[in-house]
């Protein structure tokens, strides 16, 4: 823990700004670009093999780079084969296919800019800035692996996400858990969900004043939960308001709207199949010349009562991501530096200050298993991260080291026989 240096597992020419691991094929997805500025930094999706390499470490090799023209990718979601990418303020749907021939992938690396309709519009903010800061070492992308031999991308739809007259911009986007929903939200304080795969637009209303930082749905589609730049996060059911979360109501200490929602993640609970549990992350709204802790909220996903917060530093948290399983929470910080949490417990249980050399635009981490092969190694758990430094890392934990049972019960009966010989030693007749 602390200051350590992680190695980079991947480098890219551009600002990286998301990353998922698509679980049927383990492929690592992560996208990001310089915007329109005319930098010459690219914008596009890069498609990486991640390999184990021993017990712990990993390796990955770029597939294939998809180019995105002027518009850089902000966020990503990943269901069955399809790729939903925020590009300023319209979702661009793509399909991707893992292909075992090389003519295959040839052919698919024709299709080019298939997406790029519509007027390109300049993200303005740190990308552009990042992106020159990001490419100056970044180099060529002559470790190509084959060249674009082994994915083909395929251009299916796109649609305007976010409606914002200034700037328009969909800052997220998710599946639902059984992949029939598409959501997305944007600048303009609204909530699209569109039906998927048809697209056809389900709902469209407005869930908070100003930005949507944040959104997730509960498994079943049951419940959407939203957060907003306007201090709140609102649970939803359908596009009625369920209630508003307040997470400082047993902090009295804490004064109104002195932090802000900044994340939400459901999470499952390990070894209890129908229970949920809802994580949000707070932030301080103002930074201060001391800055305050920022905080973790675990909630029951049902009945959405607090049942745990926790402070987790100082440093303000720019990402959160759950493992499958739902035992660990990562976060990312502003910073650059990375840690992950026992969800149980919001104990910290890995940590490296200034991991990247600034902000963390997202993490993922690897499945428990894939394909049948454990993808983890000897791994407690795995989880990548990207920045606007243009670097994905790879955070693992080692397997804390444990005894079998019957080896514990082995020696625990040792013990009972050692002590009953003792007293029988020192007094006769005992037994």
């Amino acid at each position: 823990m602390g200051k350590q240096r992680v190695p980079d597992l991947y480098r890219a020419p551009f600002p990286l700004y998301s990353i998922k691991v698509d679980p049927k094929t383990g492929l690592v997805i992560t996208a990001g670009g310089g915007g329109a500025s005319k930098t010459g930094i690219k914008n596009a999706v890069h498609f990486l093999d991640l390999q184990l390499v021993g017990e712990h470490q990993y390796s990955a090799s770029l597939l294939h780079s998809h180019d995105t023209d002027t518009r850089a990718t902000m966020n990503l979601a990943v269901g069955n084969g399809v790729i939903a990418a925020g590009q300023d303020g319209t979702c661009c749907l793509m399909r991707f296919k893992h292909c075992t021939q090389k003519e295959g992938g040839k052919a698919a690396a024709k299709d080019g800019n298939s997406m790029q309709q519509g007027n390109a519009r300049r993200r303005a903010g740190k990308g552009d800035k990042g992106g020159q800061d990001g490419a100056a070492a970044s180099g060529d992308m002559s470790d190509m692996k084959d060249e674009t031999a082994h994915i083909s991308v395929t251009g299916l739809a796109e649609v305007q996400s976010d409606l914002n007259p200034q700037d328009p911009l969909q800052k997220v986007v998710r599946f639902s858990p059984d992949l029939s929903l598409l959501l997305t939200g944007g600048t303009d304080g609204y909530i699209r969900v569109w039906e998927f795969p048809s697209l056809k637009k389900k709902f469209d209303f407005k869930v908070h004043e100003g930005e949507i930082e944040d959104l997730d749905m509960s498994p079943g589609n049951k419940h959407l939960v939203t957060v907003g730049r306007d201090f709140a996060c609102s649970v939803w059911s359908g596009n009625q308001l369920a209630m508003g979360l307040k997470w400082n109501e047993t902090m009295p200490q804490i004064a109104e709207k002195t932090y802000r929602y900044m994340a939400c993640r459901f999470g499952k609970v390990e070894d209890q199949k129908d229970a949920l549990r809802l994580y949000t992350v707070q932030i301080p709204h103002k930074r201060d010349r001391k800055p305050p802790p920022c905080y973790l909220t675990k909630w029951d996903g049902k009945s959405f009562l607090p049942m745990l917060t926790a402070p987790c530093g100082a440093e303000v948290i720019s990402s959160l991501a759950v493992s499958d399983s739902g035992t660990f929470l990562g976060l990312g910080t502003v910073t650059g530096s990375v840690a992950i949490y026992i969800a149980f417990s919001l104990q910290k249980l890995y940590y490296v200050q200034e991991s990247h050399g600034i902000v963390v635009t997202d993490l993922a981490f690897l499945p428990d298993s894939l394909k049948g092969r454990n993808i983890k190694g000897n791994n407690e758990t795995a989880m990548l991260s990207v920045a606007v430094d243009s670097r994905c890392q790879v955070h693992t934990v080692p397997n804390r080291r444990s005894f079998p049972i019957w080896l514990v019960l082995f020696f625990c009966g040792l013990m009972v026989v050692g002590i009953v010989l003792l007293l029988q030693y020192l007094f006769p007749g005992f037994i």
